[in-house]
């Protein structure tokens, strides 16, 4: 597991927080951040399992 994907999933996690927060207290604005949030850390979690794909297959080379 490399850092992109822990700096990913931790983002998306505190995103899934701020939406159900802003659910909770009926802030839309706090529900849109929190979305961003999510889709921002799911594509940093998707570099970060490329750069694992690519460190593994040139090691099996």
């Amino acid at each position: 597991m490399n850092k992109d994907q822990v700096k990913g999933k931790a983002k998306e996690v505190a995103g899934k927080v701020q939406k159900n927060v802003g659910d909770v207290v009926g802030s839309s604005e706090q529900q849109l951040k929190g979305m961003k949030n999510q889709a921002e850390g799911n594509i940093q979690q998707k570099a970060g399992d490329v750069k694992e794909a690519a460190k593994t297959n040139r090691g099996n080379r």
